[in-house]
């Protein structure tokens, strides 16, 4: 069974550095970016064909809508899904504005502006300033076109109520107390933890509680 860690905007694989170091060859964590096409499906489609066998798959905010694309197309190899600061429904009209708006961001001033324009939302205001600095080291990595294709894809996703419903016990949503993107309060899942303190990137900000609850889940899941 492979853990496979799926990142989110406007971050990539590097945000989970602390879970990849906890646990070592049971995990991999591949750049979305670099994956064709601008659908979710497609996404999900190149992770599912990247890593042979049994998945767990775990997906920050973007991530979560990758993984939960690859359990509906491959519901046979998914042994369980968990959410971190994400959720299985769909953008509403006023997101979908707020994502043409992310669009803009990238276009006029690329991966600089959509940081600018995301960062305070991705943290608690109690944040470690290194954590924070680090994020932004990683974000402004990343492509422009990536970026977009992202956006597009996270915008036109699926409704997954469904297929997180069908997951049942083997699902876990983990969330940020102080997630504005994500609030814990607003969001429907069977199981759910709420990691006091942090913000929208609870991994990237209580490193050590993220991977103690995916410890946790590998063995009950095993």
């Amino acid at each position: 069974m492979t853990l496979v860690l799926l990142h989110g905007l406007p971050l990539d694989a590097r945000m989970w550095e602390p879970q990849l170091g906890a646990l070592g060859d049971q995990a991999s964590a591949p750049t979305l970016y670099a994956i064709p096409g601008e659908t979710m499906d497609a996404w999900a489609e190149a992770v599912l064909d990247s890593v042979a066998g049994e998945l767990v798959l775990v997906g920050a905010s973007m991530g979560g809508y990758c993984a939960l694309a690859a359990a509906r197309r491959a519901p046979d190899r998914v042994a369980g899904i968990v959410l971190v600061g994400s959720r299985a429904d769909p953008d509403p009209p006023a997101r979908r504005e707020g994502r043409q708006a992310q669009l803009r961001a990238i276009a006029d001033g690329g991966a600089a502006a959509l940081w600018e324009a995301m960062a305070p939302s991705l943290f608690s205001a109690g944040v470690d300033p290194a954590i924070l600095e680090r994020a932004r080291s990683i974000a402004l990595d990343q492509p422009a076109d990536g970026l977009a294709r992202a956006v597009r894809a996270i915008r036109d996703r699926a409704d997954c109520r469904d297929v997180l419903a069908d997951l049942g016990d083997r699902s876990l949503a983990i969330f940020g107390e102080a997630d504005p993107i994500a609030p814990p309060a607003e969001v429907e899942a069977p199981h759910k933890v709420v990691v006091a303190g942090a913000g929208h990137l609870v991994g990237m900000e209580r490193p050590e509680d993220v991977t103690e609850h995916l410890r946790q889940v590998l063995d009950r899941w095993a």
